[in-house]
């Protein structure tokens, strides 16, 4: 597939573009900021300006292309651009970009035809990442129906960004998928990080008690890209494991008392329900932080 790729210098852009590169695909990264990665063409667009997304999105990828007959047609967007969370920008411009640059890029591929559009979306919808003081789910595990009430600009942004991109396909027929990512983990952030999750498993009450290990993240973003004819749907996208050393039962016990369970859950099995992303486009993540920190059983 020709693929352009908003983002793709970020932490969780990066991982994914390598999945789809080595996949075979051809990936153009738009970004601010360039990639440098052998094979991917770096695009400087400002997503904010519907006419640069427009032309990027009908111009050429690479010079390769100037050797065929017209300019070829994008068969996917993959839109990760945004400002990546609160506290880096104010709270006023983190919504602006995200969903600015949202509607941007989601018009301009519904309007120059191209078929497919994966979008990030986040666990910060559902209300309990960024929420002041402590908020707990309405029920476990957090599944794609659970309420998206959320508290702080950028879980705002996702939200409008997901109803954006439910009036487009609406409207359009386009199949438009979003990815409510959870916590991404790169590989180098096991040894460093998780020993701390595991003497205090209170750090990771925010995430739900998740992650997403960012290799697994472009294997989701693949599965998206294979499957077609599903519409719009939204995707809940973590590790089917916990993020700490105690099992569900335990992390119910300390934090979770009295939140209604709907189903039976396994002894470690994520809170943050991927049933959904299993069953309809055959996400299956394969990297954790056992095998990582070589406690696998």
């Amino acid at each position: 597939m020709r693929i352009f790729f908003t983002g793709g210098s970020g932490k969780a852009g990066r991982h994914a573009v390598r999945h789809l590169v080595e996949a075979g695909h051809k990936v153009v990264n738009a970004d601010r900021v360039p990639l440098e990665m052998p094979g991917v063409p770096d695009l400087q667009v400002e997503l904010t300006e519907s006419g640069q997304v427009f032309n990027a999105l009908s111009a050429l990828a690479d010079f390769d292309e100037l050797e065929g007959p017209e300019v070829p047609r994008y068969d996917a967007v993959v839109h990760f651009a945004a400002v990546p969370r609160i506290l880096m920008v104010p709270d006023n411009e983190t919504f602006r970009v995200n969903v600015l640059s949202t509607y941007n890029v989601i018009e301009a591929a519904v309007k120059l035809g191209i078929p497919k559009i994966v979008f990030a979306s986040s666990e910060t919808t559902y209300g309990i990442c960024f929420a002041q003081g402590e908020v707990t789910p309405d029920y476990l595990p957090v599944d794609e129906d659970h309420p998206t009430v959320p508290h702080d600009s950028y879980a705002m942004s996702k939200v409008a960004n997901e109803a954006t991109a439910r009036s487009f396909q609406a409207r359009s027929g386009t199949d438009i998928y979003g990815l409510r990512i959870n916590n991404v983990i790169e590989p180098h952030e096991y040894a460093r990080d998780f020993p701390a999750y595991l003497e205090d498993p209170g750090l990771r009450r925010r995430n739900i008690f998740a992650y997403i290990d960012a290799r697994d993240l472009g294997h989701m973003v693949e599965c998206c890209l294979r499957t077609d004819g599903l519409g719009y749907e939204v995707f809940n996208v973590a590790n089917p494991d916990l993020s700490v050393g105690i099992d569900t039962a335990e992390v119910r016990r300390r934090f979770y008392e009295g939140v209604p369970v709907r189903r039976e859950m396994g002894p470690t099995e994520t809170f943050y329900a991927i049933d959904k992303a299993r069953a309809m486009v055959g996400f299956a993540p394969r990297h954790g932080w056992r095998a990582a920190l070589g406690m696998e059983t």
